[in-house]
């Protein structure tokens, strides 16, 4: 059902005009039925436009991190969770940054730069610095998305670095925001039902672009030392506060079973699940507030030189109670991760196993031997646990959060 607002206006001539479809100055477009009622000598139109109710509005997701970190193959993980390939839109731009499957539409806060490559570069400024973004164009399509009105969006394209004409986005039952900002403007900030912080150490964020840079486009180490540090400044500034705000944080540290390792390939992964979050019960070890170490058995769980080790428990993060599970190490079989989903709780499977099938599906996706892939895949089924209970409380029904 949509809940329709009522304008009235003067008009000059009775007439009657229904279903038009309009676009406003904020890119935003709307369907409306305009009646004209006569009275003696005047007459009103009253200008009724619709919205969607609070049943059929769009849950909206936000993803942070800095560029490189993972965020697009999170992505992947999470829209195969609700089924369907994500893929740009057809017959569209190309170089959009868009992904639509068959229930969620991911869009790039890139797309909201002011300014492009060249505009920053005048003005001295990176794209990390908000001066660079319009966090009014933002706030009001995101809001409007939410509420079930589609909107012109801009695009930014990361190949020629300039502003591309928008394109039109629909209302989707999943809006995912991701990018460098979703969480630095209050206003939009407000309109996530659930967000995350992808919290890359800088140690781990460097040894991944040295792999990365080195190894696949050449770059010299001190290109790459420079680069780092160039855009560091507005990182510490704008990007890693939004991670308070979060909902949960994946932060990926180098590993502790090896000492002074420098290499980045061993990692110590920590999901960081906020306490008293709407829909939302952290996922636990053995038993849900105790404080757990676990090695689990090498007779169940092959894994190479250093090993693994799990622990969790309760802690606090930037004054909020949260729960803390950690995988440090990697594992060599992935059909053997399913002994370690029958240890934890809280996952919202819908299945034994699922877990580990989700893994197993994406195997050849970054992070699927450690605990970013695992963490990722986890945090996928929270949130379609999140959206289905989120539909549910909006249709009366009964709610009740999945436990397996």
């Amino acid at each position: 059902m949509a809940v329709c607002t009522v304008y009235t206006a003067q008009s000059l001539n009775s007439s009657c005009s229904i279903s038009t479809p309009s676009k406003s100055h904020l890119r935003f477009h709307q369907k409306q039925v305009i009646f004209f009622t006569k009275r003696s000598r005047n007459t009103r139109n009253h200008v009724i436009t619709c919205s969607a109710s609070d049943g059929e509005k769009t849950v909206v997701i936000g993803l942070a991190a800095d560029s490189g970190c993972g965020k697009s193959t999170f992505m992947r993980r999470l829209t195969s969770v609700f089924g369907g390939a994500a893929e740009p839109p057809k017959g569209g731009n190309p170089d959009s940054n868009t992904l639509i499957s068959d229930m969620t539409t991911v869009i790039c806060l890139d797309d909201y730069h002011s300014l492009d490559r060249t505009g920053r570069k005048e003005k001295g400024v990176t794209a990390l610095d908000p001066r660079a973004n319009d966090f009014d164009l933002m706030y009001e399509q995101v809001k409007a998305i939410k509420d079930g009105v589609a909107v012109d969006k801009p695009i930014y394209n990361h190949v020629s670095g300039l502003l591309d004409p928008p394109e039109v986005i629909k209302p989707p039952k999943i809006l995912v925001i991701e990018g460098l900002h979703p969480m630095y403007d209050e206003r939009v900030r407000d309109l996530l039902d659930f967000s995350i912080y992808l919290d890359i150490s800088n140690e781990v964020k460097f040894a991944w672009k040295i792999q990365r840079d080195m190894a696949e486009r050449g770059h010299s180490l001190e290109s790459i030392k420079a680069s780092i540090e160039a855009r560091k400044p507005d990182f510490d500034a704008y990007i890693d506060p939004q991670k308070q705000y979060a909902d949960a944080v994946i932060e990926v540290l180098p590993t502790q079973l090896i000492p002074d390792d420098n290499e980045g390939k061993v990692l110590r992964v920590r999901l960081i699940m906020k306490e008293g979050v709407k829909n939302f019960n952290p996922v636990y070890l053995f038993d849900e507030g105790s404080t757990i170490s676990w090695i689990p058995c090498g007779r169940k769980l092959t894994c190479s030189y250093p090993g693994i080790k799990f622990t969790y428990g309760p802690d606090t993060y930037f004054g909020n109670e949260v729960s803390v599970l950690e995988m440090d190490g990697q594992f060599d079989r992935l059909d053997e991760l399913i002994y370690v989903e029958s240890h934890l709780s809280n996952l919202s499977s819908k299945f034994y196993g699922e877990v580990t099938q989700q893994m197993l599906k994406h195997a050849d996706f970054p992070g699927s031997n450690n605990g970013t892939g695992f963490f990722q895949t986890i945090v996928g089924l929270k949130i379609r646990d999140l959206y289905e209970q989120i539909v549910a409380s909006r249709a009366g029904a009964p709610v009740t959060a999945a436990k397996a």
